[in-house]
């Protein structure tokens, strides 16, 4: 069992990591769709494994992208974490609207939120923007694939009993 907990965590991770290769325009540089799978992988891994899947999923697509801001992208990584166990969690406990709200909130507003203290006022209004566009898009595409891949593998698995 934990192998296979494992591999499909490697497989969101790798997941995440081509959606950082499809590349949001903005002012920050580094905005993709490498938490799409994370959300996805909500329905299938433990809240902790999905969170790792987006944490490892961000710090790919920031590779990609250079690593524009540095050493900050260790705690957008680490805010990706948390948010995404937090969503896990709610999805887990039915929240079937909540759970977006408060990813929309967690991830496009308030994890930029630090950057206003550690970088200047200036940047987080600058990036806010494209970091929010982001994360709507991000739900979008995930909030039409999760339930629909949900509903393929539970078909699938209810056929093979």
């Amino acid at each position: 069992m934990q192998l296979k907990r494992m591999t499909l965590t490697a497989l969101f991770v790798a997941m995440c990591a081509v959606g950082g290769l499809i590349k949001i325009p903005s002012a920050v540089g580094s905005l993709a769709l490498d938490t799409v799978p994370a959300l996805v992988s909500a329905a299938f891994l433990p809240p902790v494994f999905s969170g790792i899947a987006s944490m490892l999923g961000h710090l790919a697509s920031a590779m990609y992208g250079g690593f524009p801001m540095g050493p900050f992208h260790i705690i957008i990584a680490l805010e990706m974490l948390v948010i995404v166990v937090i969503f896990a969690r709610m999805h887990r406990a039915g929240y079937k609207r909540m759970k977006w709200v408060f990813f929309v909130i967690a991830n496009g507003l308030l994890a930029p939120l630090p950057f206003y203290f550690l970088v200047s006022p200036a940047f987080f209004l600058g990036a806010l923007q494209g970091i929010f566009v982001a994360t709507v898009l991000n739900a979008i595409v995930a909030a039409v694939v999760l339930p629909a891949l949900q509903q393929v593998v539970t078909g699938r698995m209810g056929a093979l009993r």
